[in-house]
């Protein structure tokens, strides 16, 4: 499962995206995971500099709804079931784990 405002985040951080905002977007998402909300979205955006009638009208749209629709359930069909998840060579990492872990992957795939 995900979290209530996980959909509406991953839509806003593409909206920030056509801007060419998408990582500093992405780090005020983070820093402000417990205050999430569509008006926060916007007001975020705002802080950002970004366009805001483009903004919100990308995000009132639900212009990337299915594409994060897709991007989701085809993650749950390659066993995601939480974040981070990275594949190495088609091989799930799940979670946060040490650097140690990630360099016994990549060693086992070279």
């Amino acid at each position: 499962s995900i979290h209530t405002n996980a959909q509406g985040a991953a839509e806003a951080s593409e909206c920030a995206s056509e801007q060419g905002k998408f990582w500093e977007y992405h780090d005020i998402i983070f820093q402000r995971q417990s205050l999430m909300s569509v008006d926060n979205f916007k007001t975020w955006a705002k802080e950002l500099g970004l366009n805001s009638r483009q903004f919100d009208s990308c995000l009132d749209s639900g212009k990337y709804t299915q594409r994060i629709d897709v991007d989701y359930n085809e993650g749950l069909a390659l066993g995601v079931n939480g974040t981070p998840a990275t594949f190495v060579n088609g091989k799930l990492i799940s979670g946060a784990v040490p650097y140690e872990e990630f360099e016994r992957v990549i060693r086992e795939e070279l």
